[in-house]
C-alpha cells in the first residue's frame, strides 16, 4: 500500500479532483466541490513540485479544511442577511403594521396577543389594558413588539 501511495504523481490526484467534481455535479449540494478543487490544486502543485505522499495528503487535507471552511463561513453571512431581509414564510415579519384590539391585558409588559387563529408572544413598555387598540411596531425574534395604537 505504501509503495502505490508512493507512485501516486499529479495525473493521479487531477483525476481524483475531476472525478470528485464530478460528483458534485450529481447534486451533492457543495459536499464535493471544495475537496474536488483541494485534490486539483494538489495535481498542479505536484506538476510543478515534487513532494512526498504524506505531504501530499497532508496538503490535500489542509486545503480541504481551508476551502470548506471559507465557504462555510461566507455562506453563513450571506444567508443571516437574506434572513434578516426575506419575509416569505416568516409569519411575524408579515404582521409588522397590523392593528388589533387586546383579549386580555398585557401585564409588566409582557404577555400573550392572539391574531387570527395564533397567539403571538407580545412586549410592550407599558401595561396595556384588555380593549387596547395596538400595532405591531416591530419583531423580536417570535416576539411581537407592540405599541398602543394612541401614542402614534
Amino acid at each position: 500500500m505504501i509503495e502505490l501511495l508512493g507512485n501516486l504523481n499529479h495525473w493521479h490526484w487531477l483525476a481524483f479532483g475531476f472525478a470528485l467534481l464530478a460528483v458534485e455535479v450529481l447534486g451533492t449540494a457543495g459536499y464535493f466541490l471544495w475537496l474536488g478543487i483541494s485534490a486539483v490544486v494538489v495535481g498542479i502543485i505536484m506538476a510543478l513540485v515534487p513532494l512526498d505522499w504524506q505531504i501530499q495528503w497532508i496538503t490535500f487535507g489542509l486545503l480541504s479544511l481551508i476551502t470548506t471552511w471559507l465557504w462555510w463561513r461566507k455562506q453563513k453571512q450571506n444567508d443571516a442577511t437574506s434572513d434578516e431581509q426575506r419575509d416569505l414564510n416568516q409569519k411575524q415579519k408579515q404582521l409588522i403594521g397590523k392593528t388589533i384590539i387586546l383579549d386580555e391585558d398585557l401585564e409588566e409588559g409582557r404577555g400573550r396577543i392572539k391574531i387570527g387563529d395564533t397567539t403571538w408572544p407580545a412586549s410592550s413598555e407599558e401595561f396595556l389594558a384588555a380593549g387596547t387598540k395596538v400595532k405591531v411596531d416591530s419583531v423580536d425574534g417570535i416576539t411581537l413588539i407592540i405599541v398602543s395604537h394612541n401614542n402614534e
